[in-house]
């Protein structure tokens, strides 16, 4: 595991948005696991203008997220198509169809579950995942206590995500109170793990992931056994670090 400290969020989006270019630089067909919330839109900005200005090509790339609330469509504001669509997506010259997001509003989870499992199997191993921390540690939705061995499953949500995710939608109750997310063994397969992490909020999850015990309650720490990660932070969220 590897950690970069950098003066402020912009300074670590636009290395994250440099890391995800020469990626497909040195593969055109690369497969990227990609993350939603605050801390990426940034990065994501910062590739829509290396596309513009240096005609960066995502024509041959394949994209999987790593997660989608439960419940909600594609088409819903506050879900992570609709993120993804309306900050990346939609400014790139991507197709559609080579964007994989688990599907939120489908009856049966467990089958979009083995569905989702099995479009990683077949397109994978992701070749650059990135990822985003949660205050209680948690990497995609895989909330503590999540096993390492799992895959792509439906999540309950804790209290601390649901209201941390309140600020997306009109009022708390508004939120859902489960998602669909790529698992941690799921995660774990991708060739280089990025992480990024912004914010004196997120400073205790780095420390205890960083340098903290391997454990479930601890769902990122399991990054110390990847073999090629690395932590992006700011100055703000690599405070704790001893």
């Amino acid at each position: 595991m590897k950690t970069m400290i950098f003066p402020d969020h912009a300074a670590m989006s636009r290395y994250a948005a440099q890391m995800i270019a020469d990626q497909v630089r040195a593969n055109p067909a690369s497969v990227l696991g990609l993350a939603t919330g605050s801390t990426p839109e940034q990065t994501y900005e910062e590739l829509v203008k290396i596309h513009r200005e240096e005609n960066l090509s995502f024509a041959q790339v394949t994209t999987f997220n790593l997660d989608e609330y439960w419940g909600l469509a594609g088409s819903h504001p506050a879900s992570y198509r609709y993120y993804m669509q309306e900050r990346l997506f939609n400014y790139i010259d991507i197709p559609l169809e080579q964007t994989h997001i688990p599907r939120g509003d489908v009856v049966d989870a467990a089958a979009e579950c083995a569905r989702y499992e099995e479009l990683l199997a077949t397109h994978g191993p992701v070749d650059l995942q990135i990822l985003g921390i949660g205050t209680n540690a948690h990497i995609g939705f895989n909330e503590p206590g999540t096993e390492f061995g799992s895959t792509t499953h439906l999540v309950d949500l804790t209290q601390d995500t649901i209201e941390a995710n309140s600020r997306f939608f009109s009022s708390p109750d508004d939120v859902p109170k489960q998602a669909i997310s790529m698992g941690i063994k799921s995660i774990m397969q991708a060739r280089q793990i990025v992480l990024m992490a912004s914010g004196s909020s997120k400073a205790d999850a780095v420390a205890k992931s960083i340098q903290g015990p391997v454990t479930p309650e601890v769902p990122a720490s399991v990054l110390q056994l990847h073999p090629n990660c690395i932590f992006l932070l700011d100055e703000a969220a690599a405070a704790g670090l001893k």
